[in-house]
C-alpha cells in the first residue's frame, strides 16, 4: 500500500486537499470531491492510505501564499499527474496559460497540433489531478462561457475573479 502525505487548507472556497508522494504534489482538489480525488489516486497508486501531515512539500503554504495574492508560489512546484500522453499535453499546456489570462478548448487543442480535439482536451480537463496548480479553470468555452470545472462553476469564478479575470 502506498502513503500519501495529505493535508486540508482552509480557504474561502472551501478546504483544498493536497496531497503528495514525497516527491511531488499528486492531487490538489476540494473538499466534497474527495471521492473524486481518491478514484484518479486510485487508478494510479491501487491501494493508497492518506497520512495527514502538515504542509506537505510545502504544498499547503504555498496555497495559502495563492490565496493571498501571490501568483508565483507554485511556479516551480513539481507535480506528478499520472496521465496518458495527450492528458499530460494537456496538462503542460495549463500550467503554461499565465494568471490573469484566459484561452478556450480550441484555443488549446490548437496549440497542442489538434485544433479538432477540443472536447478531448475538455475530457482530459475534468480529469486534471492538481486544479489551479494545472490550471483549467482558465480555459472557457469558445463564447467566453464559463464550462466545465471539477470543483464546481462558483469556484471556477471565483478563482478567475480572484487572478483579475473579468467575465
Amino acid at each position: 500500500m502506498t502513503d500519501l502525505d495529505f493535508d486540508r487548507v482552509p480557504s474561502a472556497i472551501g478546504d483544498i486537499l493536497v496531497a503528495s508522494d514525497g516527491a511531488a504534489l499528486v492531487a490538489l482538489d476540494y473538499a466534497g470531491y474527495e471521492a473524486r480525488m481518491k478514484a484518479l489516486l486510485t487508478k494510479r497508486y491501487g491501494p493508497f492510505r492518506l497520512v495527514e501531515r502538515a504542509d506537505p512539500l510545502g504544498a499547503s503554504a504555498r496555497v495559502r501564499a495563492y490565496l493571498a495574492g501571490d501568483f508565483t508560489a507554485f511556479d516551480d512546484l513539481p507535480v506528478a499527474t499520472g496521465g496518458t500522453e495527450f492528458q499530460e499535453q494537456c496538462w503542460r499546456a495549463l500550467r503554461a496559460i499565465p494568471v490573469g489570462t484566459i484561452t478556450t478548448y480550441g484555443a488549446l487543442a490548437a496549440r497542442l497540433g489538434r485544433p479538432k480535439a477540443s472536447r478531448a482536451v475538455g475530457y482530459a480537463n475534468s480529469l486534471n489531478p492538481v486544479a489551479i496548480i494545472l490550471a483549467c479553470h482558465r480555459v472557457v468555452g469558445h463564447d467566453r462561457d464559463l464550462t466545465g470545472y471539477a470543483g464546481g462553476l462558483e469556484r471556477k469564478r471565483w478563482l478567475l475573479a480572484h487572478e483579475g479575470v473579468r467575465m
